[in-house]
Parts: C-alpha cells; sequence; structure tokens
C-alpha cells in the first residue's frame, strides 16, 4: 500500500486465490517423413483430415516412403486430437520452381529470409513450390494483367477464366497515389493431380492482387501479391517477377505519383518443376525431434518415435524426456525383430533391448508392429505399435485420469489392427516383462490389448510403472506451474502457509480422483532454514503414496464338504 501524505481512503486488492492449475497430458509429439508440408517446424494437427491437408498423403515414391510416417500419426489421431509433428528433411530434398532449378525452402521462416526480395535473377521464375518434394511437380501458376487477360485464359489446357469476373486494370489506391497498371489475376492448378485428384483442377484463385508494395485491401491488409500468396497459399509462394525481363524494373515498389507499371508482354504461366523426395537420414530425424527438446517452447506429453532406428530413439530418451522431464517417450522395436520372424521374435526383441541400453522411466517400450488397413492406397501396411501405446494414454485420460494404467481390457484396447506381426505367448511375455516391456496380444473375442504397464526403469520402484511416472509428472507439472507464483515473495510464514494451502487441496482432489493413498506436504521452518531463507531459496517437501495397478492377480477355488461352515474355514485354505 502507498504510504498517504494527507488524510484519505486508500483502497487495495491483495489476490489470495492462487490454485494449483490443470495441465496438459494428451499433447503428442511425432517427427517423421512426410510428403508435403512445412520442414523443421512445429505443426499441430488436430485429426487425419487435417493430417492429410498439411502433409499429404501417404506418397511412396522411388526415392522416399513417406507411409509408415503418416501411418504413425494417423494411428495415435485414432485416439486424440492434439498431434504436434515436425517433417524431418534431407538436404537433398527440394522444392518445384518454375525453372526446375535447385533450392530448399523448408518452411514459411526461411522464405522470408529471402522471398520477398525484389531481384534475385530469376534463378528461380516467377513461383516456388510452397514446401519440399514431388508434390510440388503437379503445380502450375498463371499470372495475367490488363494487357494480357482474356476470356480464353486457360493453364495448360485448362480454362481459369470462368473464376473471375473481368480484366485486371489498376486499383482504386493506386490510382489515388497516381499510379496505374498495378493489378493482375493469379491462378494456381493442379494440372497433374496430386492434391485434388483431378489433374487441371483449380486450386487456388486471387483476383485483382497488386504489382505495388503499399497498396492494401478494403480491410486494410497488403494487397501486394507477394505478401498475399504468402499469407493465404497452401500450395506456392512468389518468386522473381513473371515475365521478369520487362516487369522487373517495375513491379514489388511503391505506387507513386504518375508512375505506371509494366504489362506483360504475353500471359506468364509457371509449370513447377524440379521438386525432390529423399528420406531423412538419421541425423535429419534427430533434428526434426531437436524441435520438441526445450519445454518453453512447446508443451507436449507423449512422444511417439515410429519407426525410428536405436540413435533416435536414444536420442528421444536421453535429450528430450530425461531432459525435459515432463513427458514419455514411447519406443518399438524394429520391423526386422517382429515381421516374417516366426520362432525368433523374443531373441530379436532382447537385442534390441540390450542395443538400446537405456533404463528410465520416462520412456516405455512395446512388442511390435500391426498390420493396417490404408486406405489412400487400397493395400495393407505393417506400422510400429507406439503410436497406439501412446494413444491408449490419451483414451485413458479421457474416461479416467492420468495416473490410471492404459493397460488391460478396460482402457487398453488398440483401434484399427487388422492383426499383430507377432502375438507373444505367456513365456515369452514372462521374458520380456522381466525386461521392462510390455506385451501387445491378440486375445481370441477380446480384441488386441496393451499387457502390461512397465517403464523401462530397471530399478524395482513404483516409478516403474506407467501410471505412477506420469502421476508424478502431473503433479510436479501443475504444482510447479503454481510455484511460479511464489517467486520473489518473501520466504516467511504468509508464503510458506499460502504455499500449503494452495497445494493441499489440489492433493487431496486427486486423492479422491484414487491418484494417490496419503500425502503431506511441509513448507515451514524445519525445511526452510536461516540458511535456504538468506540463499533467496524456498524448499516445499510434498511426500506422496502413489496408487498401484494391479498387475498379478491370484485366484484360490476351494472345494469343501457340503455340511462345512464357511465362516470356520476362512483364510485358512
Amino acid at each position: 500500500m502507498a504510504i498517504q501524505i494527507s488524510p484519505g481512503v486508500s483502497v487495495s486488492e491483495v489476490d489470495q486465490t492462487t490454485v494449483v492449475p490443470s495441465i496438459l497430458t494428451t499433447a503428442g509429439a511425432f517427427a517423421g517423413n512426410f510428403a508435403w508440408g512445412p520442414a523443421n517446424q512445429i505443426v499441430t494437427v488436430t485429426d487425419e483430415v487435417d493430417l492429410v491437408n498439411r502433409f499429404g498423403k501417404p506418397n511412396p515414391s522411388p526415392t522416399t516412403n513417406t507411409t509408415t510416417s503418416f501411418l504413425t500419426a494417423a494411428s495415435f489421431l485414432a485416439y486424440g486430437n492434439n498431434l504436434k509433428i515436425v517433417r524431418a528433411i534431407n538436404v537433398g530434398a527440394t522444392n518445384a520452381t518454375a525453372t526446375g532449378s535447385y533450392i530448399q525452402i523448408s518452411n514459411p521462416e526461411v522464405y522470408t529470409d529471402f522471398g520477398f526480395n525484389s531481384d534475385q535473377g530469376n534463378v528461380y521464375g516467377a513461383f516456388a513450390a510452397r514446401f519440399i518434394g514431388t508434390y510440388g511437380n503437379s503445380l502450375a501458376v498463371s499470372v495475367v494483367d490488363a494487357n494480357t487477360y482474356s476470356a480464353s485464359w486457360n493453364v495448360n489446357g485448362y480454362g481459369v477464366a470462368s473464376f473471375f469476373n473481368g480484366a485486371p486494370g489498376t486499383s482504386a489506391q493506386a490510382a489515388a497515389y497516381g499510379a496505374a497498371n498495378d493489378e493482375i489475376h493469379v491462378a494456381v492448378v493442379d494440372i497433374g493431380g496430386a492434391f485434388s485428384g483431378t489433374k487441371g483442377t483449380v486450386l487456388e484463385t486471387y483476383p485483382y492482387l497488386s504489382k505495388a508494395t503499399n497498396v492494401t485491401d478494403s480491410l486494410g491488409n497488403s494487397n501486394w501479391y507477394k505478401q498475399v500468396i504468402y499469407n493465404q497459399s497452401k500450395y506456392i509462394y512468389a518468386m522473381d517477377t513473371p515475365g521478369y525481363a520487362t516487369t522487373n524494373s517495375t513491379w514489388n515498389r511503391p505506387a507513386s505519383n504518375n508512375f505506371v507499371f509494366a504489362t506483360l508482354a504475353t500471359r506468364s504461366t509457371s509449370i513447377l518443376s524440379g521438386g525432390i523426395d529423399q528420406d531423412p537420414s538419421t541425423a535429419n530425424t534427430i533434428t526434426a525431434f531437436s524441435k520438441f527438446q526445450s519445454p518453453d517452447d512447446v508443451d507436449i506429453s507423449l512422444v511417439i518415435t515410429g519407426d525410428a532406428s536405436n540413435t533416435v530413439q536414444q536420442y528421444v530418451i536421453d535429450s528430450i524426456v530425461n531432459t525435459r522431464k515432463d513427458c514419455v517417450a514411447f519406443i518399438s522395436p524394429p520391423s526386422s525383430a517382429v515381421i516374417n520372424q516366426s520362432g525368433s521374435e523374443t531373441t530379436n526383441i532382447t537385442t534390441w533391448y540390450n542395443g538400446l541400453n537405456r533404463t528410465t522411466s520416462y520412456a516405455v517400450a512395446d512388442t511390435g508392429w500391426k498390420y493396417m488397413f490404408n486406405k489412400y492406397s487400397n493395400t495393407y501396411q505393417y506400422v510400429p505399435l507406439n503410436a497406439d501405446i501412446a494413444g491408449l494414454c490419451v483414451y485413458t485420460d479421457s474416461v479416467t485420469d492420468p495416473w490410471f494404467s492404459p493397460a488391460g481390457l478396460n482402457r487398453g484396447a488398440l483401434k484399427n489392427v487388422v492383426r499383430l506381426a507377432w502375438n507373444p505367448k505367456q513365456t515369452d511375455r514372462d521374458t520380456l516383462y522381466s525386461l521392462g516391456i510390455n506385451s501387445v496380444v491378440s486375445l481370441p473375442g477380446q480384441g488386441t490389448v496393451l499387457y502390461g504397464d512397465k517403464t523401462l526403469q530397471a530399478k524395482p520402484s513404483a516409478f516403474d510403472r506407467i501410471n505412477v511416472r506420469r502421476l508424478f509428472i502431473v503433479l510436479e507439472k501443475a504444482i510447479a506451474t503454481a510455484s511460479k507464483y511464489s517467486l520473489f515473495e518473501f520466504n516467511d510464514d504468509f508464503t510458506r502457509a499460502d504455499f500449503v494451502a494452495m497445494v493441499t487441496p489440489f492433493l487431496r482432489d486427486v486423492q479422491g480422483r484414487r491418484g494417490i493413498t496419503d500425502f503431506r506436504v511441509v513448507c515451514d521452518t524445519t525445511n526452510n532454514t536461516p540458511q535456504v531463507i538468506d540463499s533467496n531459496q524456498f524448499v516445499g517437501d510434498i511426500y506422496i503414496k502413489p496408487a498401484r495397478s494391479i498387475n498379478f492377480i491370484q485366484l484360490n477355488f476351494v472345494a469343501v464338504r457340503t455340511g462345512v461352515n464357511f465362516t470356520t474355514i476362512v483364510g485358512a485354505a
């Protein structure tokens, strides 16, 4: 409260209503090989339709196969609606351009570093595909202005004039500046049919854009053609000016008094080519996964590794989940360990596990791959199970809470499984479970089920179970978030009591929802000693008794004689 100099009334508010917030527990993270979309940049996808729109359909080709990554992502999205994807890209993969020249524009941020420059020597032509890959070779972009517009306007034989209601000319704003001939029409056509499935489909139209950098639309937004295409197009970037020889000296500059923008001598149509697919290397995939390293940059809970190699799996464990300590990695053995390996699967998985050489409560391993239908090619495809196991955690969160086990018949049923590459028997399950590897089994009449809930922690403790690890992630993350409001306050009885009052109701709620059996919060002078206070520190000790999942059931059936009284023998067997 401010010190008053003269008599008066001062009113102030003190907010003591801080509570422990709810936190996100269902956000997945995945880096993989996709046919389209931005690379080395995090993109949030909400469902499979969104996945197709942003990253293209699975696109197997002689140089790359994106099917496994796509179906891995789709498998997770069958359970949840929040998957953050980073497309991994190889240095040899390229965008299609109007000239076919090599360029790699991995994402919009890369384009802004050079794409708005007025002159790049026409090396790439007037347009480039927005994203890397052979999909871009399906595109054509056509531009007309006042001198070249006609009702017979077509792109590679496909008519587009009907999408525009007249010829471009001079915009009202350019005219107000005293300039002329600034307007153009732009049409983007799928001449190869890769995007739409039908050759000649008009994908995008941009009427009455401006050659001038300072002309705006009716809402005050830039109407400069490069900026509009950058902001709105799903397919292209504008590079150098169409009709470069005659237009480069006047386009892409402000409209001004008595300035006349050069018109096209002929209609400009760019057929894009030179787009190349190439499978990302291990290093490329690690670069993509590295986008998830910092909790300050992105909030995630479940890291899917797909068909990643041992090296990538080790990186995810060491540099992401073990470092962040607020998410769990899900890994599967390689396809070569379980597909067409009759009788050798357990040995192969054990060899993979030994090569992984990691023990951590922040990772969960399963036993293999599933066979699922790929509707995009009308074929069947093997896909690793780790996306499904992460998905079961999402499903568990939706029907109960993160501290419940995702395994078993109640919450552990997998989706979209035609069959398993390998269905482990009891002996195999026993061997692998002792290593911390959770079996996925197909049970007659009951479906395909996750039949284990261990983490990869070798040390026997509460943290060798998925539900306990996820419980503590929730508790630590939520309480840590709330505790930030104690920073820069005084370490005194008031602040300590406020902390206890904030944490206790939260833990009592978790206890009531069966996550913990008991708890205690200590934040007083016993742990905030004078030395702690003088060091500008604050200590809160939170003791938790986590609830444990049932892994083993013993059923004893005892036959007794007809005249026996049950009360005399119960507990005696």
